[in-house]
């Protein structure tokens, strides 16, 4: 299957989880862009599993509330 230009999540094994598009695959390495357009580079007999990113990262704080006014 042709992943290159998707969004992914990659998880390694325990709290590491990256997240961005495969650039290439090359030499037994994985070649991510975040979406800040940093470069991430992973072995890939380190990776566990591999999955198309869904939605965009849920990060901590507040949810707005409707206001019904």
């Amino acid at each position: 299957m042709e992943m290159k230009n998707r969004r992914v999540d990659v998880w390694c094994g325990g709290a590491a989880r990256l997240r961005g598009k495969i650039i290439k695959v090359e030499n037994d390495v994985l070649y991510l862009k975040d979406d800040d357009g940093e470069s991430c580079y992973v072995a890939v007999d380190k990776i566990a599993v591999v999955w198309e990113a869904r939605e965009e990262e849920h990060r901590a704080g507040f949810v707005p509330v409707a206001n019904n006014r």
